[in-house]
């Protein structure tokens, strides 16, 4: 390992301290400041370097709250090596919950980004320059967008040897082999040679106590396995893959009513939901056509015609 100091954001890391430096980006139209607190706790020993993000999406609140929670019960603080806390990266959006930059963009959908680009761009160029060429694992962590309703499950590009391994150890209820997204955070860190887990766990503007502790043990366990803390890893249960999957969609608009229970296996012709009008005349179930585990549940109580209800794992 280097002897060198870890300097980040220009500002040399003291070794066993707690250090917060501020992202600035840019200000509101009031010409308020805006920044992103960067927590970093770097050890007296050496060791990798882990950066947990959250709110990357600023309604996606379980993510944020995983990573708050890390900080609570002190996970953050290695015995050897780094661990970087970014709670919340799209503080715009989280000011307003909204997913979305104040430019309308879709921020993971910016990377690497440019520096002289539109708002969110210049704010992707940032963190692609300045923070991430000196992390080597990064827990990207999510929800379902609206109200979709994920499974706690860490998503991985079934390539990814390294990023496969990690996903056992955090031990999730599922895996889901899923490519990498054209322009995704996940894509950029991926083509810098890090290594990238994304969390995907229950759904926007909530903070689930379940789906926070699974997000929460995962970090210990991948922490554990890293090196960066000291302890036995919490394992529960295989963790079912997921290789193939498909949406089921609404056949007709209406209200929506759920009958099945996410992170399930459902059985071929089991009904799920029913889709009904509000007038009492109309009644349409929906059935499993095929045998899988549910992994995604969209809980809308109105759906129209096209829309996608769950997400069910093909065998």
């Amino acid at each position: 390992m280097s002897n060198k100091p870890f300097v980040l954001l220009g500002k040399e890391i003291p070794k066993g301290k707690r250090t917060v430096i501020d992202l600035k980006i840019a200000k509101l139209h009031t010409r308020t400041t805006v920044n992103v607190p960067v927590i970093i706790e770097h050890s007296h020993n050496p060791g990798p370097v882990v950066l947990l993000l959250a709110g990357i999406h600023g309604d996606e609140t379980n993510g944020v709250g995983i990573v708050r929670e890390v900080i609570n019960q002190k996970l953050n603080k290695p015995k050897n090596g780094t661990i970087i806390c970014i709670p919340v990266f799209n503080i715009f959006g989280y000011l307003i919950q909204t997913r979305e930059f104040p430019d309308g963009r879709d921020l993971n959908r910016m990377f690497p980004g440019t520096q002289n680009g539109s708002l969110a761009s210049q704010f992707a160029y940032q963190f692609s320059e300045k923070i991430a060429p000196f992390v080597d694992y990064v827990i990207d962590f999510h929800t379902g967008g609206g109200e979709r309703d994920n499974v706690a499950q860490i998503r991985c590009n079934k390539d990814d040897e390294r990023g496969l391994e990690l996903a056992k150890v955090f031990n999730p209820p599922i895996i889901v082999f899923s490519n990498n997204i054209v322009k995704s955070l996940r894509e950029t860190l991926y083509k810098m040679g890090k290594t990238v887990l994304l969390f995907e766990g229950g759904k926007t503007k909530e903070l689930n106590p379940a789906i926070i502790n699974e997000g929460v043990n995962g970090t210990r366990n991948v922490l554990i396995h890293l090196g960066l803390l000291e302890g036995e890893l919490n394992v529960k249960a295989t963790p079912i893959f997921v290789k193939k999957a498909k949406w089921l969609r609404a056949p007709d608009s209406g209200m929506f009513k759920v009958r099945a229970s996410n992170g399930t296996f459902v059985k071929k012709k089991e009904v799920l939901g029913v889709i009904q009008d509000p007038f009492g005349e109309f009644n349409k179930k929906i059935y499993a056509p095929f045998d899988g585990h549910i992994f995604c549940i969209n809980k809308t109580p109105i759906v129209n015609k096209g829309d996608a209800l769950f997400h069910l794992s093909i065998i």
